[in-house]
């Protein structure tokens, strides 16, 4: 970091410049440039379901030739079931491949994103069936038991479970939503217990500190902390001031929490802005971003890729069958209790139907175009009221893992303010990938 001699411009002016500078296409992101809406592991991701397809399809042949050659029906049945297993993987496969070589096709007005949500959807009623197939096949054995043969039968499921385990590694990574990355340029540091959005770190002549934004069931406020911890930080002797994009700023004042320093002040959306942070030995600037984040359940519902989360739930839930069938088949097995398998049985096709409720509902949504990201509407809606304009209708809905679009009608007294004015302004959403922009006019008396 280095100090910081400051003198801002006007973010007003300096916008209208920007807009007047620039052509439209230039300025507006979601005008005059390609639709590929495509999720950042796209390629990565199609190539992890081909991999789990080829192993799936190889055990199948095995067991049903092995099975065919030595007699064995349960090792037939297997194969066979292993076969809906790859058809299922083939599902997410194609949706990839084809997402992937029509992604310019201008047939799709916005691009071919959602296929993999579609995929998704598909991918879930298949297992909604499933479950219910599971489902019926145990009440049925409760009520008519039949024989098992248990020298065939576990062997198989181990075989099963082992082929699943490795069908979890192939599609394990940055998948179903569980891990996104952004590349904004900046360190982050998303700790799923403090939920800081930001952390820049200041070298100071006495040490490191870090600035960062908290946000955790409260409103958010900058917290600084000191390393190493001895580093002595007088709340008396130290400020943040923020400049945002019109030039607006704040001041924030500090309070020792023992082992850091919290803002009295909270920070208001969104959280943009260039932060001048003074300290005992001088000032430092640091910019802050904006991204698109909700963490309302826990992960980044923008972000989720619904295809691979769909090729990754149908191995989980051939994995926890197999578990079950094994614990069920050995109970059977051990204590004569001839109930447990389907009562296994019972416990799967419970588990994976609500597995398939979930994603069907996700997938449903988006297919439906439901805003999953209810911070990025405020934080545009925020953005354009904040330099005096009224938002009359605003639609934010998600075109593909990572990208969002936005359709805005806006009403401004300012006579110069185009559409470019507004693309230019909300160019720091990194996660808003298309944006239109309706101006409306308001003639004012003077």
């Amino acid at each position: 970091m280095q100090n910081l001699t400051h003198d801002p411009i006007p973010a007003q002016s300096r916008l209208e410049r920007e807009a007047e500078m620039s052509s439209f296409e230039d300025a507006a992101f979601g005008a005059g440039h390609d639709h590929i809406f495509l999720g950042v592991g796209h390629e990565s991701n199609e190539r992890r379901t081909w991999a789990v397809i080829a192993l799936c399809s190889a055990m199948m042949l095995l067991e049903i030739v092995g099975g065919s050659l030595f007699g064995s029906l349960a090792l037939v049945a297997d194969g066979l079931h292993m076969s809906t297993h790859a058809g299922a993987m083939l599902i997410a496969a194609l949706a990839y491949t084809y997402a992937r070589k029509h992604a310019n096709d201008p047939r799709f007005v916005f691009g071919t994103g959602k296929l993999g949500d579609l995929a998704g959807f598909t991918s879930a009623i298949v297992l909604a069936m499933i479950a219910l197939l599971i489902g019926y096949e145990a009440v049925t054995r409760f009520l008519a038991p039949v024989p098992i043969h248990f020298s065939e039968a576990i062997p198989i499921a181990i075989v099963g479970l082992l082929v699943n385990i490795a069908s979890v590694w192939l599609l394990s990574g940055d998948h179903h939503g569980h891990s996104h990355s952004h590349g904004h340029g900046h360190g982050h540091d998303h700790d799923e217990h403090t939920h800081e959005e930001e952390v820049q770190r200041i070298a100071t002549s006495s040490g490191v500190v870090s600035l960062s934004i908290f946000e955790d069931g409260v409103p958010p406020v900058f917290r600084l902390t000191p390393e190493p911890a001895s580093l002595t930080l007088p709340p008396s002797a130290l400020s943040v001031t923020t400049v945002r994009p019109d030039g607006s700023q704040q001041s924030f004042t500090f309070a020792d929490r023992r082992g850091y320093l919290e803002s009295k002040e909270d920070i208001p959306e969104p959280h943009a802005f260039k932060a001048i942070v003074r300290l005992p030995d001088g000032e430092y600037a640091v910019e802050f971003e904006e991204h698109a984040h909700d963490h309302a359940d826990g992960h980044d519902a923008a972000h989720r890729d619904h295809n691979m989360r769909a090729a990754y739930i149908h191995v989980m839930a051939d994995a926890a069958v197999s578990v079950l069938a094994i614990i069920g088949l050995v109970l059977a097995k051990e204590f004569n209790w001839l109930w447990m398998d389907p009562l296994a049985g019972i416990v799967g096709a419970l588990v994976i139907a609500n597995w398939s409720f979930g994603l069907i509902r996700d997938t449903g949504g988006i297919l439906l175009d439901m805003n999953t990201d209810w911070k990025m509407a405020d934080k545009v809606r925020h953005a354009i009221e904040d330099v005096g304009d009224k938002v009359l209708d605003l639609h934010v809905w998600r075109l593909g893992p990572g990208h969002m679009s936005a359709l805005v009608s806006v009403a401004t007294s300012e006579p110069r303010r185009s559409p470019a004015f507004y693309h230019v302004a909300l160019k720091r959403f990194k996660g808003l990938s298309h944006l239109t922009v309706e101006v409306n006019p308001i003639e004012t008396t003077r």
